[in-house]
């Protein structure tokens, strides 16, 4: 099974983004890699031309989070049980976005993509569904969303997949747009976002995450080089004793491994801050 996991979006459709530019020259459009399928052991994936794995639905159970790491981008549950608004930066397969439209039934859920092949894709053939009052599914470049003042304190959880196809980083990883992503949270808030563990990349994206958030821990490296990072704009109380607590209750009700993620803070309190470690 191939199970390197990068995100869509090409680096040609964003470097406009990251410079200014003469407001007389009209915008590239953006160029995109072809979007394919495979199929194995009844998991359908998604590619963008390469044998690269942009994303993965179990066809009998489309809404369940099949890959490990994307589970890992939930780890925010821990902390907040009730999120009013997430957001979702980079699609996929809608993983995520499903998952949290179906189990948050009072909650926004906004997804941003910037590549519309993608987005009929996973109308098509991931089962997503169709906007109403509760989904918003924008084609649209991260970075605008991010930006836009409208945006800005609206956010209890926001994560972000946003990688190109050749599967280098992150496409967007630089302290103004994490500062940017911080802004859009609620003073509470939390943002999850999927590095790539063995790359240069990961010690630039951390060092950018911690210029922009209060608290910033890694959770331990899945698959072949995935690691998720859990960004807060206000530090936690790591009370493991309640952490635990909430991963029996998150196991129970959804059948995701949140006592693993608590292991995994708590690991990162050995590395980080032995001498403060609850038991």
């Amino acid at each position: 099974m191939l199970i390197k996991r990068k995100s869509i979006e090409k680096e040609e459709s964003l470097r406009g983004s990251r410079r200014e530019t003469a407001p007389a020259r009209p915008a590239r459009k953006p160029k995109f890699a072809p979007v394919t399928l495979s199929e194995q052991d009844g998991v359908r994936f998604l590619h963008f031309g390469t044998e690269w794995v942009q994303g993965a639905m179990r066809i009998r159970k489309p809404d369940w989070i099949e890959l490990e790491y994307a589970q890992q981008m939930m780890a925010w549950m821990l902390f907040n049980d009730q999120p009013q608004h997430i957001a979702q930066l980079g699609l996929g397969t809608a993983a995520l976005t499903k998952f949290c439209y179906r189990r948050f039934p009072e909650t926004r859920i906004t997804a941003i993509e910037l590549n519309a092949s993608v987005i009929g894709i996973c109308a098509s053939m991931f089962k997503l569904p169709a906007n109403d009052d509760r989904l918003s599914v924008v084609e649209m470049d991260a970075l605008d969303f991010v930006n836009d003042p409208a945006n800005h304190g609206t956010l209890d959880v926001l994560q972000a997949d946003l990688y190109d196809a050749t599967a280098r980083g992150p496409v967007l990883d630089t302290p103004e747009f994490y500062a940017a992503c911080a802004a859009c949270l609620a003073p509470h808030g939390i943002m999850t976002v999927n590095l790539f563990g063995d790359h240069p990349s990961y010690a630039k994206n951390l060092k950018a995450m911690r210029f922009a958030f209060d608290e910033v821990i890694s959770l331990p490296e899945v698959h072949e080089g995935n690691v998720v990072a859990i960004a807060f704009n206000t530090a936690p109380n790591l009370d493991f004793p309640a952490l635990y607590d909430q991963a029996a209750r998150i196991a129970a009700a959804t059948k995701l491994p949140a006592k693993s993620w608590v292991n995994g803070f708590k690991t990162w309190q050995l590395q980080h801050h032995p001498i403060t470690l609850r038991p």
